[in-house]
């Protein structure tokens, strides 16, 4: 079992290490802003885990909860004030927005320096042709995992299922980086057991509780798990399962993420990481 809970939190140590040298030689505390839209319960849940996570790691956390109905010229009004704050060196607006709100367009507004998100179409484009940018969070975290797992990852088949700009997509980049022979798959590919079974890095990012089954897998194989799906589990209760069918693939896959305990404690741990980069360059640090 790859142990994401327990590497986010030396990573966290590691933050906040640096964040407390920061402070104490420059006199710089970086700052973290949050900004949620409407009362999305799962939101309302990450914002709240953020923001503490953000404090404990000796930075300034700001969070603005505004009204399901708040137009988006005040939204955008908002994200600029924040791009010509100093105090700020990092900006989320945490999707999904309500319909009646451009998600894009509010988020090609965040001055890409401060985009912690790593959504922003100039770090888009600055991952996909290899120049040094903001990371999305969760294929960050995937791609520290699998590099603290399984040391070079050169040369080896790393098959993606999902296809989305938050996870699927950008970790396609990060594997290809690091030299791995990628396949991208999704819900439409043909034959997509036999894509899967030929990875010796599978990432399940496609949405879709235990879609990837235990047969799926190569023997011997790494997966790492991004899905996060609550489902029912009797008695009027629920639980969170993955994308993977863990209980097959246990047993089969040579290292895997559990859900929970995996990859999302990487993707709080991430952001903060990329909070403290962006206050280095906005300083010019390092």
């Amino acid at each position: 079992m790859i142990d994401g809970k327990a590497f986010a939190a030396g990573l966290v140590e590691s933050i906040r290490a640096d964040v407390a040298v920061l402070k104490a030689s420059r006199f710089i505390q970086p700052g973290l802003a949050v900004v949620l839209v409407g009362e999305d319960p799962a939101s309302q849940v990450y914002v709240r885990n953020k923001a503490k996570q953000t404090v404990l790691a000796g930075m300034h956390s700001v969070e603005f909860k505004l009204p399901a109905h708040t137009p988006e010229p005040a939204l955008i009004a908002l994200v600029e004030q924040l791009n010509a704050d100093p105090k700020i060196h990092g900006i989320l607006v945490q999707l999904p927005l309500p319909g009646h709100i451009d998600s894009t367009k509010v988020l090609d507004t965040i001055n890409p320096d401060k985009d912690v998100d790593g959504f922003h179409i100039i770090n888009a484009g600055r991952l996909a042709v290899g120049l040094p940018g903001l990371v999305p969070c969760t294929p960050l975290g995937c791609i520290m995992l699998l590099t603290d797992a399984l040391g070079d990852l050169s040369g080896l088949n790393a098959v993606v299922v999902g296809r989305s700009n938050i996870v699927g997509k950008p970790v396609a980049q990060l594997l290809l980086a690091q030299n791995c022979t990628v396949t991208i798959a999704h819900s439409r590919s043909r034959n997509l057991p036999d894509i899967c079974r030929g990875a010796d890095i599978l990432i399940a990012a496609a949405g879709r509780p235990e879609m990837i089954k235990g047969d799926w897998i190569k023997p011997g194989a790494t997966v790492i798990d991004v899905g996060i799906n609550r489902v029912p589990a009797g008695d009027g209760k629920t639980k969170l399962v993955g994308d993977v069918a863990y209980g097959e693939a246990q047993g089969i896959a040579g290292r895997i993420t559990p859900v929970p305990g995996g990859v999302g404690p990487m993707t709080i741990a991430c952001l903060l990481r990329n909070t403290l980069t962006a206050a280095k360059r906005i300083e010019g640090i390092g």
